[in-house]
């Protein structure tokens, strides 16, 4: 795994909110990593998120745009050696300028054939913690092309964006209803190929488009957490016992939930395991 960046590259995402690293992984780690997620989302079933109950729709628009399941890291052993890395909380930190990361959770995001397009929306405003230094990570499992649904990012908008958000549903430009001054910005689309990478603020605008193949698009993705940060009142991946144990303004330090990977001056999980 080649998490080292340049100075330059750490500018580039500060700058415009997202980076595209070519050749994360090696071809051998490509494959250790297309083998831990087949068998995850094997294992995992039907099951999005762990511990939830869920009725799942296949006809519902939401369950056409991907292949969803959430903190397969707490379920398969196979994920957690690969999310569970310092290396990773590190370089996270490093791009946002922070002294320490947690995890927040791991997806798999799989864009089955013919999938629905991601419409545009911000991470971080899902999540049950708000931080202009959240960050996340999305590693192609799969080459990622204009026809399978690449990511597309809207530069620098994590400057001016707000918390304010849009779902991902039908129509793919609500985010414009919100941030009207966003439309005349032109998208950038991520091309990777399989082993190469994106970070991208939690802040940032974004979508893909949709699968317009007869094959699989997987990736791997994983949204990290600034340590120090607190409860916002949002359930999100949080248990119903989990939340009701939070009042706002807590800190989310549970490493059992939320590990720390990365910090300067403090031990973390990652490293000791």
């Amino acid at each position: 795994m080649n998490t080292e960046v340049t100075q330059e590259q750490v500018s580039f995402y500060r700058e415009n909110g997202f980076i595209v690293l070519e050749d994360f992984l090696t071809p051998a780690e490509v494959e250790t990593w297309r083998a831990a997620l087949d068998d995850a989302i094997k294992k995992r079933g039907r099951q999005r998120i762990l511990a939830r109950e869920e009725q799942m729709d296949d006809d519902a628009y939401y369950n056409k745009v991907f292949v969803q399941r959430v903190n397969l890291w707490q379920d398969n052993e196979k994920i957690r050696d690969l999310i569970v890395d310092h290396r990773l909380g590190k370089l996270a930190a490093t791009l946002a300028g922070v002294d320490g990361m947690r995890l927040w959770h791991d997806q798999a995001l799989i864009k089955q054939p013919w999938a629905n397009p991601t419409g545009w929306h911000l991470d971080n405003p899902f999540w049950s913690w708000s931080s202009r230094d959240a960050i996340s990570l999305w590693v192609a499992l799969d080459d990622v092309t204009m026809q399978n649904g690449c990511l597309y990012f809207l530069p620098s908008t994590q400057k001016t964006a707000r918390f304010d958000n849009a779902s991902i549903g039908h129509n793919i430009g609500d985010i414009f209803k919100i941030y009207p001054e966003w439309a005349k910005i032109e998208a950038v689309p991520a091309l990777m190929k399989a082993g190469s990478c994106s970070f991208h603020n939690g802040l940032i605008a974004h979508g893909a488009g949709p699968n317009m193949t007869p094959g699989w698009r997987r990736a791997m993705t994983c949204g990290f957490m600034p340590d120090g940060s607190t409860f916002n009142g949002q359930q999100n991946i949080l248990s119903k016992e989990q939340l009701a144990k939070l009042k706002v303004g807590d800190l989310l330090e549970d490493d059992k939930q939320n590990p720390l990977l990365y910090h300067r001056t403090k031990p973390s999980l990652a490293s000791r395991a």
